[in-house]
């Protein structure tokens, strides 16, 4: 066979991304696999039922914005209805999805992001002119709300307060590790804590279930011999970038988590030479915030080296980032399988 060569192969540590303020705002919006979710196209677990649930909570809340006669909701807001909706649970049960189809069956001005993408924006434009970007908005969601970092969840807490007084609905996500004693419940009662003031206003739901990206995948994330490694860059298409796993690491360690949208931007596949495990943990966090960003984007990966579900140590996994490591893990699974895309 010969081999073809990919549009353009480049290197991640030659990339400069920047983004500004605004280039932030402009990123606001449901990832690209969620471009088009909808309720009708959640597809809860039968058996667990709480998944059902999630749905009807999520139409419900839907139900709520005062959008007049004859509009897609069809009756007012209900003076008694929280305008917060909180989705707490495991990783991989859909609740990206419920959130990014309620922000498109939401009317007028809306944004969605990350906790990190929003903490972000104010760092770019200052809280003062986030909160006047933001404010009146019909609905802000914030996906996987973090709750790591006691200075940015209490400036979230600020910001979404200052949100819900100017008339905007909030919707937020966070994990709890699948294997948690009283999954779900106890990341909840962290959140409700940290965000204080707001934690009456927003309606718990937990959602029980399995990692869908697992349920039909055994085995680990594939790592590729050094010859089939160099055929499968040749054959990519589209866009690839060549790494060594430490390159990728110090690339990293260089760019604010916030612009790692920026740094992936047009990329087909990411292809990364001697992946080892983990022996700093500040490396696997950045690492985990640049997963999910592949994930967003629907990035391939290709690897040598240990398999990249392995590459997080027991003593990281006993620890207090359990839960970001482990969603880190599904989902290098599903870019190096072939099943996320």
């Amino acid at each position: 066979m010969t081999a073809v060569s990919p549009a353009g192969v480049g290197t991640l540590a030659d990339r400069n991304p920047t983004l500004s303020g605004a280039e932030i705002v402009a990123h606001l919006v449901p990832p690209r696999q969620f471009q088009t979710a909808t309720l009708d196209s959640y597809r809860p677990d039968r058996d667990y039922p709480s998944q059902g649930a999630a749905l009807a909570a999520i139409r419900t809340f839907a139900t709520g914005w005062n959008s007049g006669k004859g509009s897609l909701f069809g009756r007012r807001k209900a003076p008694d209805s929280l305008p917060g909706i909180y989705l707490d649970g495991g990783f991989g049960v859909g609740k990206t999805h419920l959130l990014a189809a309620l922000w498109h069956a939401a009317p007028g001005r809306k944004y969605f992001g990350t906790f990190i993408e929003f903490t972000a924006l104010v760092g770019a434009l200052g809280y003062q002119q986030t909160v006047a970007l933001l404010k009146g908005a019909s609905l802000v969601c914030i996906d996987e709300f973090e709750l790591d970092d006691p200075g940015d969840t209490r400036l979230m807490s600020r910001l979404l307060s200052d949100l819900v007084a100017s008339g905007s609905r909030l919707a937020a996500t966070s994990n709890t590790p699948p294997n948690a004693l009283g999954e779900g419940r106890f990341a909840a009662q962290d959140f409700l804590r940290e965000i204080d003031a707001l934690a009456a206003r927003f309606e718990i739901v937990h959602i029980d279930g399995l990692d869908y990206r697992r349920r039909d995948i055994e085995g680990h994330a594939v790592s590729l011999s050094n010859e089939d490694f160099d055929i499968a860059v040749a054959t990519s298409e589209g866009v690839v970038t060549v790494d060594d796993f430490d390159l990728v690491l110090a690339t990293l360690a260089k760019v604010h988590p916030s612009r790692y949208v920026r740094l992936i931007e047009g990329i087909d596949t990411v292809a990364i030479r001697n992946v080892h495990p983990f022996v700093n943990q500040t490396d696997a966090l950045r690492f985990v915030a640049f997963v999910d960003r592949l994930y967003d984007a629907q990035v391939r990966i290709l690897a040598t080296g240990a398999p990249l579900d392995q590459v997080f140590p027991d003593d990281m996994l006993a620890g207090g980032y359990r839960k970001k490591y482990l969603r880190a893990v599904s989902r290098l699974i599903a870019l190096t399988t072939g099943s996320g895309l």
